[in-house]
C-alpha cells in the first residue's frame, strides 16, 4: 500500500475508506508529534462522522503538492497535499536520487541547504541535510536562518550541484515551501523543465516505495562558515562601488569615499530574515543605517502586524507609512519576508498616507536604466559588446524601450525568475511581481537585497544633485514614454472556470476592448520563439497591451494591462495612460463577467 498516495483499485480516488488507509499509513512514519496528533484527531473525527472531517481528509489526501514552480509550497499539516516532514522527506531523498543520477562517475554530488525564520523551516533544512548525507551527498547547511538570495548565490561561490532555500517567501504565515536551485551549468539557478519532472518522478518514487522514517540518515553533514556570508555582503556592496551619475558620468570612486549623503530612509524586514544581512551590506557600501520599523524588524513566523506578509497587499506598509511620516523619510524600503524582493515607496502629498508605493514596473524601468547606463559606461559606444535587459511577458514593455535607446538586447520570458535569470547574455531582469536581478555575475534570481543596494545608490546619486526618485520616474517618461500597468485579478472557487474564460477568448477573440480595437491577439501556447508554449493569451492594441493567463500559484485568472505614451508634455502623457488603463479594465471586466 503505498504511503499517502492514491492507488489504482478502480474505485473512487477520493473513497473515505480508502483515504482512511493512506491516512493511517501516513501517520505510521510521521516523525513531527505536532502533526501526528493533528491526523489522529482527523481520524478520530472521520470515524465519528464529525461534519468536514471527511471533506479535510480528501483536500489532505486526495492529491498531492506537484513539485512544479521552483519546488514545493503549501500550507502546514499533515498530508501529502500539505508541508510537512514526510513530504520534505520524500523530496529530499527524490532531489538526492536525482542529483545522483546525473552525478559524474566516481563524483559525489554535493548541495547547499538554506531556511528562513517560518514555522519548521530549521526542521526540515536539518531534515534535508541528514537526508542528503545519508544517501551519499555532501550536505553543506547554511549556519543559520538567512536570506534566499543567499542560497543562490551559495551554489556559486562552493561550486556544488544543487541548493535547497526552505522557504515560502511572501506566502501566508501557515505556509512553508522548498525552493531547488541548480549548480553547474544552470549556474545557481531555479529548476525548469526537464529537471522538475525528473525530480518530481524520483520523488513519487520515494512516496510509493518508501517509509520516510527508513530512509538512511546521517549526521556527517557540514555547517558552511561565516565566510560564504562575507562574501555574499562584499559582492553586494559592490553594486554600488563604482557610480554612474543618473547623467550618465562615471565615478568609479568607491560609494565610502566621500559619497554624498543619501535620502533619509525607512526600512522594513515584513517580519522576515532580510535586516541582519542588509544591515551588514549597508555599512560594506558606505551607505547610513535606515530608520527601522522595530514591530518588523525581528523574524517572526506568526507574522504579528500583518495578514499578509507580502508587500505588494494593502495594508503591509502601513507601519512603515507611520514610521516614514515620523521621521520624515525621504524613502521607503521593503524587502518581503524571505528578503528575494523589494518594494519602494515614496512621498507624495496627495495620499492620505503621505507615500505611494512605487509598481514593480516603476522600479524595475528604474533599475533596468540605471544597469543600461551602466553597462553602456563599462562597454564603450560602438566596442562591439552584447548585453540583455530581459523581463517577463507580463512586466512593462517600457524595459524594451530603454534596451533600444542603448543599443542591448531586450527579452521577455515566461513568468518566473528562472526563466528570466536565464536570458543570454543578461545586464539585468525583473518581474512585475517586485522581482529583480541586479547582478547577475552574483546571484541569478531575484534578489531584494541587492536591488535595495542598487535603488539605494541611485537615490543616493540623485539626491547630490537635488532630485528625488520622483524625479527619476518623470525623467523616464520624458525620454522614453510614459508606461502604466494595472491588474484585473478573478479569484475563483472552481478552477474550471478559469479554463472557461480562456477557452471564451480563445473561441470568440475581442475586436476592441474598452472601445480600443485590438490590432492582434497572440496564442502564446502554441509557444513564440524562445519562449516555450504557455497558457496566455496577448492582446496588442494601439499604444496598449493585455495579457490573459491563469495564476500559476493561487485560484486566480490574471489581467495585466498596460498603456503607454510619448506624444505630448509629461502631464498629457500621464492623461492619456491613465485614459486608456481605465477603458482597457472596463473592457475587459465586462469581458470576464
Amino acid at each position: 500500500m503505498s504511503t499517502g498516495e492514491v492507488d489504482d483499485r478502480g474505485d473512487d480516488p477520493n473513497d473515505v475508506e480508502l483515504l482512511v488507509e493512506q491516512a493511517a499509513a501516513w501517520l505510521a512514519q510521521d516523525p513531527d508529534p505536532e502533526t501526528r496528533a493533528e491526523l489522529s484527531g482527523l481520524l478520530r473525527g472521520v470515524g465519528s462522522s464529525l461534519p468536514g472531517a471527511a471533506d479535510e481528509l480528501r483536500s489532505r489526501f486526495g492529491s498531492r503538492l506537484e513539485f512544479g514552480t521552483a519546488g514545493l509550497r503549501g500550507e502546514l499539516a499533515a498530508g501529502p497535499n500539505r508541508m510537512n516532514r514526510v513530504l520534505v522527506g520524500q523530496a529530499a531523498a527524490g532531489l538526492a536520487a536525482y542529483l545522483l543520477e546525473r552525478a559524474h562517475p566516481g563524483t559525489a554530488p554535493s548541495i547547499v541547504i538554506g531556511y528562513d525564520g517560518r514555522k519548521n523551516s530549521r526542521v526540515f533544512a536539518t531534515d534535508t541535510a541528514e537526508i542528503m548525507a545519508g544517501a551519499g551527498v555532501r550536505a553543506v547547511l547554511l549556519p543559520r536562518l538567512l536570506p534566499t538570495p543567499l542560497v543562490a548565490f551559495a551554489v556559486r561561490d562552493l561550486a556544488v550541484s544543487a541548493g535547497v532555500m526552505v522557504t515560502a517567501s511572501h506566502n501566508p504565515p501557515r505556509d512553508n515551501g522548498y525552493k531547488v536551485y541548480l549548480g553547474g551549468a544552470d549556474d545557481g539557478s531555479q529548476i525548469v523543465p526537464p529537471a522538475d519532472a525528473e525530480i518530481a518522478a524520483h520523488i513519487l518514487r520515494v512516496a510509493e516505495t518508501g517509509d520516510v522514517s527508513a530512509l538512511p540518515r546521517s549526521e556527517a553533514y557540514e555547517i558552511a562558515g561565516e565566510d560564504v556570508i562575507d562574501r555574499y555582503v562584499a559582492a553586494t556592496a559592490a553594486v554600488a562601488s563604482a557610480s554612474v551619475s543618473p547623467a550618465g558620468n562615471t565615478d568609479a570612486r568607491p560609494a565610502t569615499a566621500g559619497a554624498a549623503p543619501g535620502p533619509k530612509v525607512v526600512y522594513t524586514a515584513m517580519h522576515g530574515v532580510g535586516w541582519e544581512t542588509f544591515s551588514r551590506v549597508l555599512d560594506a557600501a558606505g551607505f547610513a543605517q535606515p530608520e527601522l520599523v522595530t514591530a518588523q524588524i525581528e523574524p517572526d513566523p506568526a507574522f504579528p502586524t500583518v495578514a499578509f506578509p507580502n508587500p505588494e497587499e494593502p495594508g503591509t506598509l502601513d507601519l512603515a507609512f507611520e514610521t516614514a511620516r515620523a521621521v520624515g523619510a525621504d524613502l521607503i524600503v521593503a524587502n518581503d519576508p524571505d528578503a528575494d524582493r523589494l518594494a519602494i515607496a515614496v512621498p507624495d502629498a496627495s495620499r492620505t498616507e503621505g507615500f505611494r508605493a512605487l509598481t514593480g514596473n516603476e522600479v524595475g524601468q528604474l533599475l533596468g536604466w540605471r544597469a543600461a547606463e551602466r553597462w553602456a559606461a563599462a562597454a564603450g559606444a560602438g566596442a562591439g559588446a552584447r548585453g540583455t535587459l530581459a523581463c517577463s511577458i507580463v512586466s512593462s514593455p517600457g524595459l524594451g524601450a530603454v534596451a533600444r535607446a542603448y543599443g542591448l538586447d531586450f527579452a521577455e520570458t515566461l513568468t518566473g525568475f528562472k526563466w528570466v535569470s536565464r536570458a543570454s547574455g543578461l545586464v539585468f531582469g525583473y518581474e512585475e511581481a517586485l522581482g529583480y536581478l541586479v547582478n547577475p555575475e552574483t546571484v541569478r534570481d531575484k534578489d531584494g537585497i541587492s536591488a535595495a543596494v542598487a535603488l539605494l545608490d541611485l537615490a543616493r546619486e540623485l539626491a547630490a544633485s537635488g532630485r528625488t526618485v520622483a524625479d527619476r520616474l518623470d525623467e523616464f517618461a520624458e525620454r522614453f514614454g510614459h508606461y502604466g500597468s494595472a491588474q484585473i485579478s478573478l479569484r475563483v472557487t472552481d478552477l474550471d472556470q478559469i479554463g472557461r474564460v480562456m477557452q471564451r477568448l480563445r473561441d470568440d477573440p475581442p475586436a476592441e476592448i474598452g472601445g480600443i480595437r485590438v490590432d492582434r491577439i497572440d496564442d502564446l501556447s502554441r509557444g513564440e520563439g524562445d519562449v516555450p508554449p504557455s497558457d496566455v493569451l496577448r492582446m496588442l492594441l494601439p499604444g496598449a497591451r493585455v495579457m490573459v493567463r491563469p495564476s500559476g500559484t493561487e485560484p486566480k485568472l490574471k489581467i495585466y494591462l498596460d498603456a503607454w505614451s510619448a506624444e505630448g508634455s509629461l502631464f498629457e502623457r500621464r492623461d492619456a495612460v491613465v485614459e486608456r488603463l481605465a477603458r482597457l479594465e472596463g473592457g475587459m471586466r465586462d469581458r470576464i463577467s
